[in-house]
This record gives C-alpha cells, structure tokens and sequence, in this order.
C-alpha cells in the first residue's frame, strides 16, 4: 500500500513537473492573464472569485492558475504550481492592471472626469423605461424562440452566452440574460473595445483636428519608411508593420498585454516588413498605437483621459462603461472596455444613426461610411476597426452588416437594412456559436 501510495505521489509529482516545464515559457502570461481577468471580474464587474474562476478563467491553459483576491487592497494574484506569481491592483477610475515588482503604490494618478448623464428619459437616449411599443410585422414568438435558442437549455453549458439584446427602430424587442447576469451587469468587450478607439478618432476627425490622410505619424517614424504610414493604414490594419496575433504562445500580443507597462510603444518599435495598404494584419498593437495618436493630440494627459468620456462615452449615455489604462495612465484601445449590453447596444444604435446621437451629429456620415467600407486584402470582411460582411462571411445574413467583434463571441451587429442593432455577450467563438443561424433567426422575425 505504502509503495502504491509512493508511486502515485510519484507520478502526481511528475506531471506537475511536466505541465511547469512544457508550459514555463507561457507562465508569466497565463498567471498574467488570470490575476488581471480576476481583479477585473471581481472588482469592476462585482462578480465572485468563484464564479470568476468557474466560468471566464475555466478554459486551458488559463484554468491551471490557481488565483486569490484580497479585498482590503483591491488585487487579485496568481500562480501556477506556484511559480511564476503575478499581481494585479484595482484603482478606480482606470480600472485593474498588471504590476511589477518596482511598482511604488503610492504613486499618485490621474483618473477621468465622468459626467453621469443617465435619465428617466426612456431608453436608449436615457436609462428610463421604454414606452410600450409594439410592431405589427415582428414575429414576437419566433423572436423569443431564437432569442432561447442562443442560450443552454437543461443546464447544459456549451453555448454559453450571458446577454442577447435585440434592437428594431430604437426599441428593445427582445432581451435575455443567463443566470447571474442582468441589464446592470458589465462585460468584457475585449476587441469590441477597437471600434471605441475607432469612435474616438471619427470624433476627432469630425471636429477638423486629424485626417485619415495623414502621414508622418510620429517622431520615431521620420527618418525611414514608416512615415509613409497613414492613421487610414493603421485604422484599416493595413499598415505593413510587423505584427504576431497569437494568444497560444509568447507572441506580441500575449506580450504587450501581460508583461508591457507602455502598450502604446509595443507596434510603435515595429519594423515595417509589407506596403502599407497592400498587407492586411490584424494588430491588438496597431489599436494601442492608434491610443498613443490620440494621446498625442492633447498638451495633457487629462484632456486625453477626459476626451474619451465627454465627447463619445458619456455623451450617448454609456455610464456604465470603463476602458482600463496600462500601467502608464494610456487606454488600453485594444481590448479592455467593460460595459452593459445595453450600453454597447447603444454604441451600435450610434452607428446605426449614420453618427447622429438623438439630434447631435457626433461623427461625420462619411466618417460611418468609411468605417464600413472594406480595407484592400481583407475579403470584404474588415473595415476602419469594425469588421463587416460585405464578403459574405455571415451568407444568410444581409451584406450590409458590420460589427463589432470580440474575443470569446462577444458582438454588436449593426444591420442599417433591418434598422436593428443586436448585441450578444458569451464565452464562446463561432465554432461553438452559430453566429450565421442567430443572425438569420433574429432577422427573420421581422417581415
């Protein structure tokens, strides 16, 4: 018995030690990741360590962290096996980040100013209730029957979708939440969170203080071919600029996120290795060097810190809304905007309104009708920031929708032909999702 019982801590032994060194390489990046997603989920969404651990950090390799929150300082940590222990801090306003071991906490630090503009007015120009609406050619049973049919049935835990909004001509016509979720809870965004940052520079655009056309974008670009750059080959992904989208191993984007305390700089320091207009590369980087453009246009970094609000976030009402900062006070444009359903929804319905915010043109037109339109080499399936299906990649949906796209399925489909904005939040991507058949359902309630 003794020697059964000796073997098999033998063999328990062995495999940890198996797990650590094949993975050691990523642990700075999955401790990275599950203390930052826990601090976020705990501390800015209100959820529990548990649930936290149960459903957003349950998946591989994340789910071999092993994590811990402490409620009087506002972090959250983690390890795997013990190694490799990371922490990350909430501070309010900014949202949590990453730190390190030189982080002195009692560095002081800007935070934006916010103006809660939310009232009784009835949803979505306000958070009041919506008047009874009701249209005589939506199909209210099919519609609540494809609304069930994105959400697990019979506790079963597959799709797992949290939220689905429906939106026809500014009405809430359908609306469903998973169990512990509801109209007030705040979500990840991940990428979705790119077309904010896209949001931001059509405002400045529309105020006469940039142009797509640009070129000469920073200092460090002046003296080589890299100032040939134009913030549309940026906003396009088409900048030529080397770039490695691989969460799967120690890649730029696993890097910038979890071991950068400038997120600004990582794309910024790229060689251009492609023609800018002709080399179509997704880039968590190119969103974060678009956040140190904006940056730039501002003598201080509190205009910057407040612009973002006043003149987009707060303005349309999305009170719930937070983009967290890296450790430099720098939006994290990316990937790290936190917000209701209902509150990415009406980041749709702004789209949807070709800019116009209930009677105040906040983007341009021609601005929303760039963003829509398909960058060179991308197969009709991106645009400015905001993905589309002008290529066809939804077939049985309509060829003018575009979106807003994030990791693990999140979604705000705007469909200007069906005057509809749909929202879906969940943990899954389209290979557990059907997002075509969803789209189909929805739109085929509506005559």
């Amino acid at each position: 018995m003794k020697k059964i019982l000796k073997y098999s801590l033998l063999l328990v032994v062995l495999a940890i030690i198996y797990v650590v060194y094949t993975n050691y390489p990523r642990l700075n990046i999955i401790s990275g990741y599950s203390a930052k997603n826990m601090s976020s989920s705990v501390f800015l969404a209100g959820r529990t360590l548990e649930v936290t651990d149960n459903q957003d950090n349950n998946f591989s390799p994340i789910n071999i962290a092993e994590d811990k929150i402490n409620i009087e300082d506002k972090s959250a940590t983690a390890s795997v096996y013990g190694f490799m222990n990371r922490k990350a801090i909430y501070r309010e306003g900014l949202g949590s980040v990453l730190i390190f071991d030189d982080f002195n906490k009692g560095t002081p630090f800007l935070v934006p100013n916010r103006t809660n503009i939310s009232t009784d007015i009835p949803y979505p120009y306000g958070n009041g209730e919506q008047k009874d609406t009701v249209f005589s050619n939506v199909n209210y049973n099919e519609l609540q029957t494809a609304v069930s049919n994105a959400f697990d049935k019979n506790e079963e835990y597959s799709i797992k979708t949290r939220a689905v909004v429906v939106i026809y001509k500014d009405q809430i016509i359908a609306e469903k939440y998973a169990e512990g979720f509801d109209k007030d809870a705040k979500i990840l965004g991940w990428s979705m969170t790119k077309s904010i940052t896209s949001a931001v520079l059509g405002i400045l655009e529309k105020q006469g203080k940039i142009n797509v056309n640009q070129k000469n974008l920073f200092p460090e670009w002046e003296n080589d071919d890299r100032s040939k750059i134009t913030l549309n080959n940026l906003l396009q992904m088409n900048s030529g600029l080397e770039w490695d989208e691989d969460y799967n191993t120690m890649s730029d984007v696993t890097k910038m996120l979890f071991l950068n305390k400038d997120m600004t700089k990582t794309q910024l320091e790229k060689p251009l290795i492609g023609e800018p207009n002709n080399s179509w590369n997704y880039s968590s980087g190119t969103s974060n060097l678009l956040s140190g453009y904006i940056r730039n246009q501002f003598k201080t970094h509190q205009e910057y810190l407040d612009f973002w609000y006043a003149e987009l976030i707060d303005k349309i009402g999305m009170n719930s809304m937070l983009i967290e900062t890296d450790l430099t006070g720098n939006y994290i444009g990316s990937s790290y905007g936190w917000a209701t359903p209902r509150d990415w929804a009406k980041f749709g319905l702004l789209y949807l309104h070709k800019g116009n915010w209930n009677g105040e043109q906040l983007l341009n037109e021609s601005w929303v009708n760039y963003t829509a339109t398909p960058t060179n080499g991308s197969n009709g399936e991106y645009g400015a920031h905001f993905w589309l299906n002008a290529g066809g990649v939804y077939p049985n949906a309509p060829k003018d929708i575009f979106s807003c796209n994030g990791y693990q399925g999140q979604r705000v489909f705007i469909i200007p032909s069906k005057e509809m904005v749909i929202v879906r939040m969940g943990l899954t991507e389209d290979s557990s999702f059907n997002f075509d058949a969803f789209l189909k359902e929805m739109i085929s309630a509506i005559n």
